[in-house]
Protein backbone atom coordinates (compact mmCIF):
# COMPACT_ATOMS: atom_id res chain seq x y z
CA UNK A 1 0.00 0.00 0.00
CA UNK A 2 1.13 3.48 0.07
CA UNK A 3 3.78 2.83 2.78
CA UNK A 4 5.69 1.24 0.53
CA UNK A 5 5.34 3.44 -2.25
CA UNK A 6 8.07 6.08 -3.54
CA UNK A 7 6.22 9.03 -4.25
CA UNK A 8 6.93 12.45 -6.48
CA UNK A 9 5.99 15.88 -6.30
CA UNK A 10 7.62 18.39 -9.18
CA UNK A 11 7.54 22.12 -8.68
CA UNK A 12 6.31 24.42 -11.37
CA UNK A 13 9.80 24.12 -13.16
CA UNK A 14 9.50 20.87 -13.36
CA UNK A 15 11.96 19.57 -11.12
CA UNK A 16 11.01 16.55 -9.26
CA UNK A 17 11.32 15.06 -5.31
CA UNK A 18 10.80 11.82 -4.08
CA UNK A 19 9.84 10.56 -0.20
CA UNK A 20 8.61 7.82 1.02
CA UNK A 21 5.37 8.37 2.83
CA UNK A 22 5.16 8.59 6.40
CA UNK A 23 3.41 5.85 7.77
CA UNK A 24 0.97 2.86 6.38
CA UNK A 25 -2.51 4.17 5.44
CA UNK A 26 -4.99 4.13 9.07
CA UNK A 27 -1.56 4.25 11.19
CA UNK A 28 -2.37 5.38 14.72
CA UNK A 29 -1.70 9.47 14.30
CA UNK A 30 0.77 11.55 16.60
CA UNK A 31 -1.06 14.03 18.30
CA UNK A 32 -0.19 17.00 16.45
CA UNK A 33 1.66 20.31 17.77
CA UNK A 34 -0.43 22.14 14.81
CA UNK A 35 -2.59 21.40 12.09
CA UNK A 36 -3.00 23.15 8.84
CA UNK A 37 -5.87 22.63 6.38
CA UNK A 38 -5.99 22.70 2.32
CA UNK A 39 -9.21 25.01 1.83
CA UNK A 40 -11.31 23.86 -1.54
CA UNK A 41 -12.83 20.90 -0.91
CA UNK A 42 -11.33 20.11 2.39
CA UNK A 43 -13.18 23.65 4.64
CA UNK A 44 -15.45 24.51 2.23
CA UNK A 45 -17.91 22.99 -0.79
CA UNK A 46 -16.01 24.97 -3.95
CA UNK A 47 -14.25 21.75 -5.86
CA UNK A 48 -17.35 21.94 -8.25
CA UNK A 49 -16.99 25.87 -8.77
CA UNK A 50 -13.59 25.07 -9.20
CA UNK A 51 -14.08 22.68 -12.31
CA UNK A 52 -16.70 24.73 -13.61
CA UNK A 53 -14.00 27.74 -13.53
CA UNK A 54 -11.57 25.51 -15.23
CA UNK A 55 -13.78 24.18 -17.96
CA UNK A 56 -14.74 27.61 -18.92
CA UNK A 57 -11.82 29.32 -19.08
CA UNK A 58 -10.38 26.01 -20.99
CA UNK A 59 -13.52 26.57 -23.63
CA UNK A 60 -12.94 30.42 -23.79
CA UNK A 61 -8.50 29.46 -24.99
CA UNK A 62 -9.71 26.61 -27.48
CA UNK A 63 -8.02 23.97 -25.38
CA UNK A 64 -10.04 20.72 -25.70
CA UNK A 65 -10.34 19.65 -21.62
CA UNK A 66 -11.89 16.55 -20.11
CA UNK A 67 -13.66 17.45 -16.82
CA UNK A 68 -12.88 14.23 -14.73
CA UNK A 69 -9.18 15.30 -15.99
CA UNK A 70 -9.80 18.44 -14.63
CA UNK A 71 -11.02 17.50 -11.32
CA UNK A 72 -8.12 14.81 -10.58
CA UNK A 73 -6.09 18.31 -11.30
CA UNK A 74 -7.72 20.54 -8.52
CA UNK A 75 -5.24 21.20 -5.54
CA UNK A 76 -2.59 21.66 -7.66
CA UNK A 77 -0.54 24.90 -8.38
CA UNK A 78 -3.21 26.60 -11.55
CA UNK A 79 -0.19 27.49 -13.63
CA UNK A 80 0.94 23.39 -13.74
CA UNK A 81 -2.75 22.17 -14.12
CA UNK A 82 -3.43 24.46 -17.01
CA UNK A 83 -0.07 23.13 -18.79
CA UNK A 84 -0.96 19.59 -18.18
CA UNK A 85 -4.65 20.37 -19.41
CA UNK A 86 -3.07 21.60 -22.52
CA UNK A 87 -0.44 18.71 -22.87
CA UNK A 88 -2.93 16.40 -23.12
CA UNK A 89 -4.71 18.25 -25.91
CA UNK A 90 -1.27 18.33 -27.87
CA UNK A 91 -0.88 22.06 -27.15
CA UNK A 92 2.35 23.62 -25.76
CA UNK A 93 1.33 26.91 -24.07
CA UNK A 94 4.07 30.25 -24.79
CA UNK A 95 5.83 30.93 -22.05
CA UNK A 96 3.23 33.05 -19.64
CA UNK A 97 -0.01 31.51 -21.11
CA UNK A 98 -0.49 29.48 -18.37
CA UNK A 99 -0.15 32.03 -15.64
CA UNK A 100 -2.82 33.96 -17.91
CA UNK A 101 -5.20 31.73 -18.60
CA UNK A 102 -4.66 30.59 -14.60
CA UNK A 103 -5.51 34.40 -13.44
CA UNK A 104 -8.50 34.14 -15.82
CA UNK A 105 -9.80 31.28 -14.47
CA UNK A 106 -9.39 32.89 -10.89
CA UNK A 107 -11.79 35.26 -12.13
CA UNK A 108 -14.40 32.84 -13.51
CA UNK A 109 -13.99 31.06 -9.92
CA UNK A 110 -14.80 34.78 -8.15
CA UNK A 111 -18.11 34.68 -10.43
CA UNK A 112 -19.29 31.47 -9.74
CA UNK A 113 -18.40 31.18 -5.46
CA UNK A 114 -20.45 33.77 -4.34
CA UNK A 115 -22.31 31.78 -1.56
CA UNK A 116 -19.58 28.71 -0.91
CA UNK A 117 -20.97 26.51 2.31
CA UNK A 118 -18.70 25.11 4.90
CA UNK A 119 -18.28 21.41 5.07
CA UNK A 120 -19.36 18.69 7.71
CA UNK A 121 -17.61 18.96 9.94
CA UNK A 122 -15.67 21.99 9.77
CA UNK A 123 -17.03 23.48 13.39
CA UNK A 124 -16.63 20.28 15.09
CA UNK A 125 -12.81 19.95 14.23
CA UNK A 126 -12.00 24.11 15.10
CA UNK A 127 -13.69 23.62 18.12
CA UNK A 128 -11.13 20.03 19.40
CA UNK A 129 -8.42 22.81 17.99
CA UNK A 130 -9.59 25.12 20.36
CA UNK A 131 -10.36 23.02 23.37
CA UNK A 132 -7.11 20.96 22.88
CA UNK A 133 -4.76 24.02 22.40
CA UNK A 134 -3.45 23.40 18.98
CA UNK A 135 -2.64 25.93 16.75
CA UNK A 136 -3.82 25.71 13.04
CA UNK A 137 -3.59 27.38 10.17
CA UNK A 138 -5.08 27.37 6.39
CA UNK A 139 -2.36 26.26 3.36
CA UNK A 140 -3.64 26.95 -0.24
CA UNK A 141 -2.84 26.94 -3.88
CA UNK A 142 -5.39 29.79 -4.40
CA UNK A 143 -5.00 33.42 -5.44
CA UNK A 144 -5.04 35.83 -2.72
CA UNK A 145 -8.04 37.23 -3.91
CA UNK A 146 -9.76 34.16 -4.50
CA UNK A 147 -9.29 33.04 -0.32
CA UNK A 148 -11.68 35.74 1.30
CA UNK A 149 -14.92 34.77 0.11
CA UNK A 150 -14.22 31.10 1.00
CA UNK A 151 -12.85 31.74 4.01
CA UNK A 152 -15.40 34.03 5.31
CA UNK A 153 -18.12 31.26 4.47
CA UNK A 154 -16.83 29.37 7.34
CA UNK A 155 -18.10 32.44 10.31
CA UNK A 156 -15.08 32.16 11.97
CA UNK A 157 -14.56 33.99 15.12
CA UNK A 158 -11.27 35.31 14.36
CA UNK A 159 -9.04 34.82 11.11
CA UNK A 160 -6.95 32.29 11.05
CA UNK A 161 -3.50 32.30 9.85
CA UNK A 162 -3.17 32.05 6.15
CA UNK A 163 -0.92 31.23 3.11
CA UNK A 164 -1.82 31.37 -0.03
CA UNK A 165 0.13 30.71 -3.36
CA UNK A 166 1.02 33.96 -3.77
CA UNK A 167 3.04 33.85 -0.49
CA UNK A 168 5.36 31.38 -2.37
CA UNK A 169 7.23 30.63 -5.45
CA UNK A 170 5.99 26.80 -6.03
CA UNK A 171 2.47 25.96 -4.65
CA UNK A 172 1.15 22.12 -4.36
CA UNK A 173 2.39 19.60 -4.98
CA UNK A 174 5.92 21.34 -3.94
CA UNK A 175 5.95 21.34 -0.26
CA UNK A 176 6.21 25.03 0.32
CA UNK A 177 3.00 26.00 1.62
CA UNK A 178 2.87 23.72 4.16
CA UNK A 179 6.73 24.50 5.56
CA UNK A 180 6.10 28.11 5.74
CA UNK A 181 2.75 27.57 7.27
CA UNK A 182 4.92 25.65 10.18
CA UNK A 183 7.26 28.15 9.98
CA UNK A 184 4.46 30.67 10.97
CA UNK A 185 3.34 28.59 13.86
CA UNK A 186 6.42 27.90 15.14
CA UNK A 187 6.24 23.72 14.65
CA UNK A 188 8.13 21.13 13.37
CA UNK A 189 6.90 19.49 10.48
CA UNK A 190 7.19 15.85 11.31
CA UNK A 191 5.04 17.28 14.25
CA UNK A 192 2.68 18.79 11.89
CA UNK A 193 -1.13 16.92 10.47
CA UNK A 194 -1.59 18.23 6.66
CA UNK A 195 -5.30 17.84 6.12
CA UNK A 196 -6.36 18.10 2.06
CA UNK A 197 -8.93 16.34 0.10
CA UNK A 198 -6.66 15.99 -2.99
CA UNK A 199 -3.50 13.90 -4.65
CA UNK A 200 -1.75 17.16 -4.39
CA UNK A 201 -2.62 17.78 -0.65
CA UNK A 202 -0.96 14.12 0.10
CA UNK A 203 2.37 14.54 -2.00
CA UNK A 204 2.64 17.82 -0.59
CA UNK A 205 2.21 16.56 2.93
CA UNK A 206 4.55 13.89 2.34
CA UNK A 207 7.26 16.34 0.61
CA UNK A 208 7.11 18.43 3.49
CA UNK A 209 7.57 15.60 5.95
CA UNK A 210 4.19 16.32 7.89
CA UNK A 211 1.44 13.49 8.27
CA UNK A 212 -0.89 13.45 5.85
CA UNK A 213 -4.57 13.12 6.86
CA UNK A 214 -6.97 12.77 3.65
CA UNK A 215 -10.74 13.58 3.55
CA UNK A 216 -13.04 12.80 1.32
CA UNK A 217 -15.01 15.61 0.54
CA UNK A 218 -13.15 16.88 -3.02
CA UNK A 219 -13.09 14.82 -6.11
CA UNK A 220 -11.10 11.82 -5.61
CA UNK A 221 -11.68 8.79 -3.20
CA UNK A 222 -10.12 7.07 -0.12
CA UNK A 223 -7.98 4.72 -2.53
CA UNK A 224 -6.21 7.89 -4.42
CA UNK A 225 -5.76 9.52 -1.37
CA UNK A 226 -3.70 6.72 -0.06
CA UNK A 227 -1.85 5.96 -2.76
CA UNK A 228 -0.72 9.51 -2.58
CA UNK A 229 0.57 8.86 1.09
CA UNK A 230 -2.45 9.64 3.56
CA UNK A 231 -1.39 8.25 6.90
CA UNK A 232 -5.14 8.25 7.54
CA UNK A 233 -8.36 8.86 5.51
CA UNK A 234 -11.58 10.53 6.69
CA UNK A 235 -15.25 10.82 5.52
CA UNK A 236 -15.75 14.35 7.39
CA UNK A 237 -13.59 16.54 9.40
CA UNK A 238 -15.61 15.55 12.65
CA UNK A 239 -14.11 12.15 12.98
CA UNK A 240 -10.65 13.65 13.69
CA UNK A 241 -9.63 13.14 16.85
CA UNK A 242 -6.55 15.42 18.51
Amino acid sequence: MAGSRVQCWANSDGIAGYRRPMSEPDADLPPPAAVIFDLDGTLVDTVGARIEAWLAVFAESDIPADRRHVAELIGADGRRLAREVAARAGIELEPGRDEAIDARCGRIFAELNQQPRPLPGVDEIIGKLASARVAWAIATSSRREQVKTSVDALGLATHPLIVDGSHVEHAKPAPDLLLLAARELDAEPPRCWYVGDATWDMLAAVAAGMVGIGVTTGAVDAATLRGAGASHVVATLAELEV
